[in-house]
């Protein structure tokens, strides 16, 4: 299986989750948010498949660090995507994209393992 994890490499739900798929030996492609962007195209199917609330980080520190114009503008799909665009940590993270075509959000090792 091939599979693609789009996220932050410091992150500790990001280390997780690349552990999980080592360990469990499942290829897969890093892309890491903080060299290579968010790709736009990907992040529009992101959005149509697991939605714009599940996406968008409400818990992290980026977005408690958002002044409240910003947060307050984010009101649906187009507002969270540009917003995830310019900043790239209010993403939930990892998002993997499975080899069936599938998207998940976040880490479980659980769904990981129906996934595999």
């Amino acid at each position: 299986m091939n599979c693609t994890l789009y996220g932050i490499p410091h992150c500790d739900t990001v280390k997780k989750a690349r552990a999980w798929l080592a360990e469990h030996a499942v290829e897969h492609h890093f892309h890491d948010f903080k060299k290579a962007g968010v790709p736009a195209d990907r992040l529009q199917a992101w959005l149509a498949s697991a939605g714009w609330e599940r996406l968008l980080n409400r818990q992290g520190t980026t977005w408690r660090k958002l002044d409240e114009t910003t947060r307050a503008a984010v009101t649906d799909a187009a507002g969270a995507a540009a917003l995830m665009q310019a900043q790239p940590s209010v993403i939930k993270r990892p998002v993997v994209e499975w080899a069936d075509g599938t998207v998940s959000v976040g880490f479980d090792p659980a769904e990981f393992a129906r996934r595999r």
